[in-house]
């Protein structure tokens, strides 16, 4: 089945008004961090804090329901790019670590049959609402060598029948959710992307395999169509996020006060053509402020070493600006349980991370301090907006601990070296290609291994420094 199977007028609109300015994160103009959204809304009657609360609370059902609706995705149909490279920019940042299977599911039509093949490799499965909150799959993840049988899983909504044969049975939350495996491409140091390769075609939904598509058809770049329309046509952004919130066969029954927020919002914005000039002023302040504010809680949480964690992704709860910065910066990414991430737009002294500095920079881990990680981890170089990997000659986009040819130095700690060209004396498998000028690195743990620092939050990764 095909949901909104065709790139409309619509979307075309979208993405030429993205086209027609790049809005960069620059890092000394973003805002003080907002705590939280304004919690006064003078009884809704406060045009923009009542879109700053709306803009908050919101943001991530503009980006699913624009990920779902408005691109060519199928339903209950898992597919997946062909590569990863600088082109991906569907979701932000991609990384090349695994091979990737997603869905958005839809159960309300009856039950979702989905097999997963027997495999000797390592993958995680991912279940998430449209607003991004992480809950049980009912298809376990699976290290390498626990995948020994191929099983049929039926997904059925929250109120349908389990009156069903042959199948384990998953009850879902929702009717409407996301899926999404990741298989692994290394064991060990042991390169498995065949078997990975051949896991990921025989994951089949409904009957039907996963479709491996070329790259370019995840070329949209929905993170940048959403800052370019706060920063340039907020009016615009604020009635697609109407219409996605206004969207029941996608967005989840609003609590009471999402629905009173949503309601204060219509009853001022109508359906945003009737708006006099001082209202549009406020209605845009309003946007705009949310933006800043979720982009600064994503820069401003950083600790001691200028890297930025949150553990609560997936689970927010009540922190609704949490969630609107992860979704800008790191959407469906994984809960503390599954894996952890640290991301760095600062070095060790706090200045923003430049590639036109002509040493570069280095990240060591002590000998002491390498990552505990029961999968891999890896060190990711991306570009400062879209939050995609870099281009280089190399089609190089990671240093990992698989990494082949990963030279440990004398005292047993780990380099990697960021810069634009290869520094003299370092091995290949120890650089990491960066751009000349902005960019950020994002440090992945994946298979948090339980009750480690890392699981604990007591892991500090050490500070980037210019060489």
């Amino acid at each position: 089945m095909q949901r909104h199977a065709r790139v409309s007028t619509r979307l075309t609109r979208i993405a030429a008004l993205a086209a027609s300015a790049a809005v960069a994160v620059v890092l000394s103009a973003v805002a003080p961090a907002a705590a939280a959204p304004p919690s006064g809304n003078n009884g809704g009657k406060d045009i923009a804090s009542t879109t700053e609360n709306y803009v908050t609370t919101f943001y991530p059902i503009w980006f699913t329901h624009f990920q779902t609706t408005a691109l060519p995705v199928p339903v209950n149909h898992f597919i997946g790019p062909n590569e990863i490279s600088p082109v991906y920019q569907a979701v932000v940042a991609i990384n090349d670590d695994t091979l990737y299977a997603s869905t958005p599911l839809d159960v309300s039509g009856g039950p979702v049959g989905v097999v997963v093949p027997a495999t000797p490799v390592a993958y995680s499965v991912l279940l998430v609402d449209p607003y991004g909150n992480v809950y049980p799959s009912g298809i376990p993840s699976r290290k390498a060598g626990e995948g020994t049988q191929t099983i049929e899983y039926a997904l059925i909504g929250p109120d349908a029948s389990d009156d069903l044969l042959g199948a384990e049975v998953v009850r879902l939350p929702l009717d409407h959710m996301i899926m999404i495996f990741r298989v692994d491409k290394h064991i060990g140091t042991e390169d498995v992307t065949t078997e990975a390769e051949e896991f990921r075609k025989g994951i089949l939904a409904n009957g039907v395999p996963t479709a491996v598509k070329p790259v370019e058809e995840f070329g949209v770049p929905v993170k940048t169509i959403a800052d370019d329309l706060v920063r340039l046509a907020p009016i615009e952004f604020l009635r697609q996020t109407q219409v996605a919130v206004a969207d029941d066969g996608w967005t989840p029954p609003l609590n009471r006060q999402e629905q009173k927020l949503s309601d204060d919002f219509d009853a001022l914005f109508g359906d945003g053509s009737s708006l006099t000039d001082a209202e549009r002023a406020q209605f845009a302040e309003g946007a705009r402020s949310a933006h800043d504010a979720l982009i600064a809680n994503y820069l401003d949480h950083r600790g001691a070493t200028n890297w930025t964690h949150f553990t609560n992704i997936g689970a927010w709860k009540k922190n609704v600006l949490d969630r609107a910065s992860i979704t800008e910066f790191c959407q469906y990414c994984n809960t503390i349980e599954t894996a952890a991430y640290y991301h760095a737009f600062y070095d060790g002294n706090g200045a923003p991370l430049d590639g036109s500095h002509p040493g570069g920079y280095v990240l060591t881990f002590p000998a002491d301090a390498i990552p505990d990680a029961e999968r891999f981890w890896s060190v990711t170089a991306y570009t400062p907006n879209a939050i995609q990997p870099i281009p280089n000659a190399l089609d190089k986009y990671l240093v990992a601990s698989y990494t082949e040819g990963l030279e440990t130095n004398p005292d047993g700690s780990i380099s990697i070296y960021l810069a634009v060209t290869q520094p003299d004396g370092v091995p290949q498998a120890n650089w990491l290609p960066v751009r000349d000028g902005a960019f950020n690195v994002m440090l992945r743990v994946y298979g948090v291994v339980p009750k480690s620092d890392i699981a604990k939050d007591k892991y500090l990764p050490p500070a980037i420094q210019l060489r």
